[in-house]
């Protein structure tokens, strides 16, 4: 069952003409399912207020829908966090006879600037992105060599199965009857079943999204950002060293002192900068930073700087991991 990921951003609700909703929170998930081909669409519920939910949908996601209603503040942010993130597959929808050369000096630089404008038709729409998700084929995984990682969106307790967590697999391939730890606590947990999109399966592998019913953990014991893994690479740290590459936009030094935000995978964690040395180029500065919870993370992966006292841009770099 091929499944492609996709965040849609820019206009409220716009993928509800697209799939049907599945599970609603700060962020909003749709699906939309032909034969056994499966889509899933996540919105952004409460961006702008929030920052989060930005950067959780744009995690998520192989392709993203940028609906365009007004060239303001929130759509020059959501084209700095895709290319953050580094979406780079993607459509825009222009609306309110805003056209291509209006946003041209806006994406010019970004991911955007390879996005493809489209018509505002969502029937349309839909079947691209169904021929898109056509396209990928995942292959059954080698049972006696594999490895993965499923970062938690959303988790609770169901009647007479237990804990079941939502997420998307991030890396990898997991199985039905895995032993997983359950990061950052010291948790181990096992995957009891798997299923995609309601249908009941063996494996999962990277980008389905699935839900896993748990043996050995309950709700009180996982949050949105806890990672499932076998994967003996991931580790789970809670001061981060790396090197940070801000963006175009942002026009002042990181300093220490500062509280800012990673974002890695489902986690959108606070942290305090210790030590910046700026070497040659205060723009890609060394960066030490202190968080209250662990980070969990491949060494050599890349996360997201946010800094929410930011007026009218709050992304401020990519920060490579170590």
């Amino acid at each position: 069952m091929p499944n492609l990921n996709v965040a849609v951003l820019g206009s409220p609700e716009y993928a509800k003409g697209l799939g049907k909703i599945s599970t609603a929170s700060d962020i909003t998930f749709y699906d939309m399912k032909q034969g056994e081909v499966t889509v899933s669409l996540v919105e952004p519920t409460k961006y702008p207020e929030k920052l989060a939910p930005l950067f959780y949908s744009t995690s998520l996601a192989d392709v993203a829908i940028v609906v365009v209603d007004e060239l303001g503040p929130a759509f020059g942010e959501t084209a700095i966090m895709l290319d953050c993130v580094g979406v780079k597959k993607g459509y825009l929808v222009l609306r309110n006879y805003i056209a291509p050369e209006q946003i041209a000096p806006l994406t010019k630089g970004t991911v955007l600037e390879g996005y493809i404008t489209v018509n505002d038709d969502p029937l349309t729409l839909r079947e691209t992105l169904l021929s898109e998700a056509r396209k990928l084929v995942p292959e059954e995984p080698d049972a006696k060599n594999h490895a993965g990682s499923v970062p938690v969106d959303h988790y609770f307790d169901v009647k007479g199965v237990g804990t079941v967590v939502l997420g998307c697999v991030a890396e990898g391939t997991i199985r039905k009857h895995d032993s997983v730890k359950v990061l950052p606590s010291d948790k181990q947990a096992e995957i009891r079943s798997v299923q995609k999109h309601d249908d009941d399966f063996d494996w999962a592998v990277q980008g389905d999204r699935v839900g896993f019913a748990l043996k050995g953990v309950s709700i009180e014991d996982l949050d949105r950002g806890t990672v499932l893994t076998n994967n003996g690479a991931i580790i789970s740290r809670r001061t981060i060293t790396g090197r940070a590459e801000l963006v175009k936009y942002w026009s002042k030094p990181l300093a220490v002192g500062m509280v800012v935000h990673l974002g890695h995978w489902m986690q959108f964690e606070p942290a305090r900068i210790e030590s910046v040395d700026v070497g040659d180029d205060w723009r890609a500065p060394m960066l030490t930073l202190s968080l209250q919870k662990d980070l969990v993370y491949i060494p050599g992966s890349k996360a997201v700087v946010t800094h929410l006292e930011g007026s009218k841009l709050r992304v401020a770099a990519t920060i490579t991991l170590q």
